[in-house]
């Protein structure tokens, strides 16, 4: 028994050539959230943060998402076919992100936003990563609703047989997703940061629930046909995964045994 994919089209509407997306708008919706909350944090006595600074630093995220979801997707995944064809960069129509890029995007966003506004980067690092599940959990529904990025093959109760995913049912792995990185992350971060902390532990908390969730969902999804399993035993979701894990780890040591003062909630 499975369940069939819904028959969603994947483009809402069209007028002329634009063509509007559910995976767009997913993305739209993510970035919606994340200023919400923003706003919501920098209101909050003694923020340190206005609205101009929280839109400022939303901006300079999302160039970084877009830019870096995109070139490291080209890089991680697709780096032969890039050099045989180096305008494949530049193909968007295509489709083609990889979160871990993203990552590197946003942080170089938020070191260029805390040098130029003079803001202490793990300030900056600890204020932007509750923002992120929203986004995550917007867009792993975006990967579902376009029948992307599925998981492999399995026969329990829930698996979906999807259109691009040949005729066997499987792990809805896109769900997973946006519930541990998405929902549960959100969660986690929330409880958190109502809490006396370390300046720079939000963030470690970050790196290190985001890369043990995804590397959980990997043995769920279908690993890259091109690129398979690297010695038949780990996907590159993991091996990107696994320097966010010690990097999140060694900032939460780092941010707890460093002599300061805890940052006080300002819940």
């Amino acid at each position: 028994m499975a369940l069939q994919f819904p028959d969603i089209d994947p483009v809402i509407f069209s007028v002329g050539p634009l063509s509007v997306r559910w995976y767009g708008l997913m993305y739209l919706i993510g970035f919606a959230l994340a200023l919400w909350l923003a706003n919501r944090q920098a209101e909050k006595p003694n923020s340190g943060w206005t609205k101009e600074q929280v839109s400022d630093l939303l901006f300079y995220g999302m160039l970084g998402v877009i830019l870096g979801g995109r070139i490291g997707y080209v890089l991680f995944y697709q780096f032969s076919y890039f050099i045989e064809n180096p305008l494949y960069l530049f193909r968007i129509d295509q489709g083609g992100m990889s979160f871990h890029g993203g990552t590197l995007g946003v942080i170089t966003a938020i070191v260029v936003f805390a040098w130029t506004r003079k803001k202490s980067l793990l300030e900056v690092g600890d204020f932007v990563v509750p923002l992120v599940p929203l986004g995550l959990l917007a867009g792993r529904i975006g990967n579902f609703i376009n029948g992307e990025l599925w998981g492999r093959v399995t026969d329990v109760p829930w698996a979906f047989i999807f259109p691009s995913g040949g005729p066997e049912p499987r792990h809805p792995s896109q769900l997973y997703e946006a519930f541990l990185e998405g929902l549960v992350l959100f969660l986690i971060l929330q409880w958190f940061i109502k809490k006396p902390r370390p300046a720079g532990s939000v963030a470690g908390v970050f790196l290190l629930g985001y890369g043990v969730f995804r590397f959980t969902v990997e043995y769920f999804r279908e690993p890259d046909a091109h690129l398979g399993l690297f010695a038949g035993i780990i996907s590159m979701g993991q091996i990107l995964s696994l320097p966010m894990v010690i990097g999140g780890l060694g900032l939460l040591i780092w941010a707890y045994k460093k002599p300061q003062h805890s940052v006080a909630s300002k819940a």
